[in-house]
């Protein structure tokens, strides 16, 4: 079998996350979830300490996934870690528009393939970013993330130091 990173900011990883992650194992055996940093994406609520642990935590009765952290362009990643392509979920067509150029770019600048792998549509949903604000404003979001995640987003927020974030 392959093996697939699956790259992603994942601040907070939620259910459609997990879906991904649970296909790419069924269909490439042995997957790599990578969580990246992303500068174009300002403003998360997890660390990206905080961000691994989550999702190590919500996907540990998988035993051929494992979870790393990257900063860069995620062919390099792939490249670092072995992966012979790297996945990305869909939700929207609008996700694969998008997700479509950076496949093509990919491929045209690295050699790297893309599957694409729709999630759920009972999951089509969920969004990372709603997930923080419902939870940033006391809303219950354990239906869209895992419980480990679940409790962590139920905790108070700590005052934020720049410096923390990576």
């Amino acid at each position: 079998m392959a093996t697939v990173l699956y790259p992603g900011s994942f601040d907070p990883f939620h259910l459609g996350h997990l879906d991904v992650v649970s296909q790419a194992v069924e269909l490439f055996g042995s997957v790599i979830v990578v969580a990246m940093h992303n500068p174009a994406k300002p403003g998360g609520r997890f660390s990206l300490d905080e961000r691994l642990a989550m999702i190590a935590e919500s996907v540990a009765d998988l035993p051929s996934v494992r979870v790393e952290a990257s900063t860069g362009l995620a062919v390099d990643a792939a490249r670092r870690f072995g992966a012979d392509a790297l996945v990305k979920g869909l939700r929207t067509a609008a996700d694969f528009e998008i997700e479509q150029q950076m496949a093509q770019t990919n491929h045209a600048v690295a050699g790297v393939r893309t599957v694409f792998l729709p999630c759920e549509p009972r999951l089509a949903f969920i969004s990372s970013r709603f997930i923080r604000e419902i939870a940033q404003y006391g809303g219950g979001v354990a239906a869209l993330v895992p419980a480990p995640v679940a409790r962590r987003l139920a905790a108070p927020l700590e005052p934020e130091d720049p410096k923390d974030r990576r």
